[in-house]
């Protein structure tokens, strides 16, 4: 368990790593968030596989604090 963890962790560094590599007009939208997490969890919809919480939502909890909205 603890290298589901680990890897949920640097899945959660790099989702957010690439977050806050978009220009800024592109995080400015609740539409441009809930589609760049629709894709992240997509793509790494392997790390989440032990998670009873939807990649999607979790995704959207890591994203919404920084979104500044």
């Amino acid at each position: 368990m603890p290298d589901v963890r680990e890897k949920q962790r640097e899945v959660r560094r790099k989702i957010i790593r690439q977050w806050a590599k978009l220009p800024k007009a592109e995080r400015q939208s609740m539409e441009a968030i809930t589609e760049f997490a629709r894709t992240a969890a997509q793509q790494n919809d392997n790390a989440f596989i032990h998670s009873h919480r939807d990649p999607y939502e979790k995704i959207m909890s890591w994203l919404l604090p920084r979104a500044h909205l």
